[in-house]
């Protein structure tokens, strides 16, 4: 029974890496990340709602649960949807592996953070010195699967028209704490599936209420809708990203109860870095095309490595 969970906790690692260039090439249709952002989180709701709904017969939770928690316990969808967005943005600016390695970054430091000092409800893990090690060699991946690759061919790992050093800097930054939030997401929505007893529940709250925000922002920032001549110019897999984010939304849901934070985080950053690769290796879903170099896999060797001392060890 724990293989079933460590395998959906992977599988939801798989299909997030394969959401940034799907909702990457919706963004270029729609000529706007944040309408890309908010059609993908109007797909999971419905897939969410759909599920919830032919599953447990229950949308929303009751007038008086809903008094009776804090606000914070709401916050995972507003989370999702800065996710969301930033990966979208992030996409074409760093490419496949870095959209997914740097937040793995920002995942793993919140994440220790939140089992540091329990926050959000979480159960309390000291951080040991064996921990702050595996932090360490996990700093050490990255820098090999990402900051080298780029030094030793003087270039992108994907894209050949990049930014200038400093503002890619700052793309590198904000990707590591979009990765934090994320971190913080999962903890939340977590505790509000073990709230309600109902996973599939608490999914479709989350991604409703990133929905509702990120269409508020959307509509603000942008003032228009898509057009309907662009929707046309799209493939049946540009709508596919909403689903993929909404079943890593469930999976998680499902799997922190079962094996727990830590296993589940894990498994689902494995799952990540093995799909960024083949997605930059075979160019999945119209994204640039790039060969994995032997120091980006030796990276990745050396972050699983941390993953495994910080998560198991």
């Amino acid at each position: 029974m724990v293989a079933i969970f460590l395998g959906l906790a992977f599988l939801a690692g798989f299909l997030l890496a394969n959401q940034n260039p799907i909702n990457s090439d919706l963004s270029r249709i729609v000529r706007s990340p944040f309408l890309a952002a908010s059609i993908s989180f109007l797909v999971g709701t419905l897939f969410l709602g759909v599920l919830s709904w032919g599953i447990s017969g229950d949308l929303w939770p009751s007038k008086t649960f809903i008094s009776n928690q804090p606000m914070w316990i709401w916050l995972g969808g507003l989370l999702g949807g800065i996710y969301l967005t930033s990966n979208v943005v992030l996409f074409p600016k760093l490419g496949a592996m870095q959209t997914v390695i740097l937040p793995i970054l920002g995942q793993i430091l919140m994440g220790t953070i939140i089992d540091t000092f329990g926050w959000f409800k979480a159960n309390v893990i000291p951080l040991t010195e064996l921990r702050f090690i595996g932090l360490v060699i996990l700093t050490l991946g990255v820098i090999c699967a990402v900051i080298l690759p780029s030094k030793l061919n003087n270039n992108e790992l994907i894209l050949n028209d990049t930014p200038k050093n400093n503002v890619k800097l700052l793309w590198q930054i904000w990707a590591i704490i979009a990765g934090a939030v994320s971190a913080i997401q999962q903890a939340i929505n977590g505790h509000l599936g073990t709230l309600l007893n109902n996973p599939q529940q608490a999914a479709f709250i989350s991604f409703f209420t990133g929905f509702i925000l990120i269409t508020v922002f959307s509509l603000i920032l942008e003032r228009r809708l898509p057009k309907l001549s662009e929707l046309k110019t799209t493939t049946v897999w540009n709508w596919f990203g909403g689903i993929l984010g909404g079943s890593f939304v469930l999976a998680t849901v499902l799997t922190v109860p079962k094996i727990g934070a830590g296993l589940t985080i894990t498994m689902s950053l494995i799952g990540s870095i093995i799909g960024s690769m083949l997605v930059q290796q075979f160019g999945w879903w119209r994204s640039a095309r790039s060969s994995i170099s032997f120091i980006q896999i030796i990276g990745v060797i050396i972050m699983s490595v941390g993953v495994m001392i910080i998560k198991f060890l």
